[in-house]
Formats: C-alpha cells, structure tokens, sequence
C-alpha cells in the first residue's frame, strides 16, 4: 500500500493544478471577474474586467482585456487611466498621441469594430449614446450617417504634432457595416480628443457596445469599440 499511495498523490495535485489554473489564447492567465455595468466608470488598474483573447483577424494585436462588457451606455462608461503630463520631456510628446485608426468587420462573431491606437500610454475614454455627436471646443454638430450615435472622447489625449499636422494613418469615414455605418472626427482640443460613431440599429432596439484594451508587440496602446451587427 505505501508504494503505490505516492504516485497516486502525486497525480491528485497534478489534476487539481490544472484545474485550478485556466490559461487565455495569448497563454497568460485569465482572471475571475465581473465586467462593469452600464454607465460605469472604471479604474483601469483595478477594473472588474474580463480577460478574454483577441478575436481571430482582429486589428487589436497583442494582450488583450474587455473593460466593458456588452451592454447599452445610455450614460457614458468611462474607462480611467492615471497619465502623468508630460509623458515624455521636451520635445517629446506632451500626452498620448493618436496614431491610427482602424475598422473591421466579424460576421462570425456578431460584431463590427473600430480601434484607435495611441503612441505612450493609454489615456482615459468615455463612450456612450448622446442625441448628437458635437465638436469639442465650438460645439458644432458632426454629420454622421445611421440613426443613434456614439461619442467617444481620450482625454489627455492628441492627434496632432508640434507643428499642428496631423498624426493617424485614417480610414474612410463612411464605413458601411450593416449596423457601424461610419464614424467621423469631433475635436481635438486642449487634452481632449473626441469621435462620433454613426450607427443603424434595427428599428426599436438599442445596440450593445463593448470596450477593450490591447498592447501590440511594438508598444502600440490599441483601444476597441466594439459594435453588434445586428
């Protein structure tokens, strides 16, 4: 009995590790947690997000997190970064800056995208439902196609260099996605960065969001918005 008593053992801790230990696509552990409800702001160093993989041809590369999980932002969800000003010393950059903008879209996972990806740190966003996208600074309104709109603002944030040029590679603004119809510039203007998302619903509902963070091999700080197609 006792020579056969160790291995066994020895088994039993094997089986109860594995068990105990779940592993995400990128191989890093995936946390136990509950994703933030609507309307939520969150503390980026402490969010209650689920950690989940990227999504197969996602233009989100690297680690992946949700730090909003699909639910309707009638009020704002705002996802908080502690940046320190400036982020690199003179003549660096002063705050995050945009560097590209992308979109694409995931029939088989029932979701279409768009990602804006920033050089330095991650900034703090807020996206939600409003009547109408306005710009930052003149309050204009921004023309965008669809029938609910989505406003989505960086603060610190920017997307232009020390000589006032622009610094993202861009997409078309007319995307055509059957419910992310397109999206459109709203400001940038003393830290804040702003954007409108066009968006088609069906008739009567009102479209889930969901938010996301990745960090690309390169450093690249990539935050997603995540549409329902339908």
């Amino acid at each position: 009995m006792g020579p056969q008593r160790v291995p066994l053992l020895a088994g039993l801790v094997v089986l109860l590790a594995a068990a105990c230990t779940t592993t995400d696509q990128t191989g890093a552990a995936a946390p136990t947690a509950t994703a933030p409800s609507a309307g939520a702001t969150v503390a980026a160093t402490t969010s209650a997000a689920a950690s989940t993989a990227p999504t197969t041809g996602a233009p989100a590369e690297g680690s992946w997190r949700v730090t909003y999980d699909w639910a309707v932002p009638a009020t704002a969800a705002r996802v908080t970064h502690q940046v320190r000003v400036p982020v690199t010393p003179v003549p660096g950059d002063p705050l995050p800056v945009l560097v590209e903008v992308r979109v694409g879209d995931h029939p088989a996972e029932g979701f279409s995208r768009i990602t804006f990806a920033f050089r330095g740190p991650t900034p703090s966003y807020q996206v939600g439902y409003v009547p109408q996208v306005r710009t930052e600074g003149r309050d204009a309104p921004v023309e965008l196609p669809g029938t609910a709109y989505l406003s989505v603002r960086f603060d610190p944030a920017q997307a232009h260099d020390a000589r006032g040029g622009g610094t993202a590679d861009l997409p078309p603004s007319r995307i055509g996605y059957p419910t992310l119809r397109g999206w459109a510039a709203a400001g940038d203007f003393e830290g804040h960065l702003s954007f409108g998302l066009g968006l088609r619903p069906p008739t009567g509902r009102t479209l889930p969001v969901r938010l996301g963070e990745a960090t690309r091999p390169d450093g690249t700080h990539v935050v997603a918005v995540d549409v329902r197609r339908g």
